[in-house]
């Protein structure tokens, strides 16, 4: 299935403005969930204060804590996993567009300025991968930028603070290990998400 998908991909030309075209189209197809997602996130941050102080009041007793927070949240009409499960429905369409740009298919022949979409870091440190990897960190600095402003309404536990300033530059880690189209992919992919997030926090209610 994912041969016959990438060798479909590859059939257009411009392997490489496949993967992106490809990528857009997908995330375009999921932004409704994306949109409930950050309705959800919203919808939790506005109670923060209140489970804040269910926090300070049953903090050594976590049952009656959760009993609490569950109340809270359904007495505003609000899910404890609200942002969680339009996330969670996404992750096979992310599964079938990794296997298509890591499996060996007619897609991955194609090249980015002369290097092989197959190729990976290691085997060669073509100069494709640095310009990549310095778009990846880019793109991480931003989302990082924009994660920090969101802490500012919604506390974080500080060893979350730290998580949020790492796990974005992983991407970069991660381009490094796969071949040059995975690589592509995430670049799309992430810039994609930090756009769109920015974008409905800013118009949602």
């Amino acid at each position: 299935m994912f041969a016959d998908l990438g060798a479909a991909l590859a059939s257009l030309g411009m392997p490489a403005l496949a993967i992106v075209g490809f990528t857009i189209a997908v995330r375009l197809a999921l932004h409704p969930l994306y949109r409930a997602a950050v309705r959800g996130e919203k919808a939790k941050a506005k109670l923060a204060p209140e489970i804040q102080k269910l926090q300070k009041k049953y903090g050594k007793d976590l049952v009656r804590l959760s009993e609490e927070s569950q109340k809270v949240y359904r007495s505003n009409g609000v899910s404890m996993f609200a942002g969680m499960l339009p996330m969670l429905a996404t992750a096979p369409f992310f599964m079938v567009i990794y296997q298509v740009v890591t499996t060996p298919n007619p897609l991955l022949e194609g090249t980015l300025f002369g290097i092989s979409l197959g190729t990976h870091f290691t085997s060669g440190f073509a100069w494709v991968f640095f310009v990549l990897f310095g778009a990846l960190a880019v793109v991480a600095y931003l989302t990082v930028r924009w994660q920090r402003s969101q802490m500012t309404t919604a506390p974080t536990p500080g060893f979350m603070t730290g998580l949020v300033r790492v796990l974005p530059f992983g991407t970069i880690l991660v381009a490094a290990y796969l071949p040059l189209a995975a690589g592509l992919y995430l670049l799309t992919t992430t810039t994609w998400t930090i756009a769109e997030r920015a974008l409905l926090y800013r118009i949602l209610s």
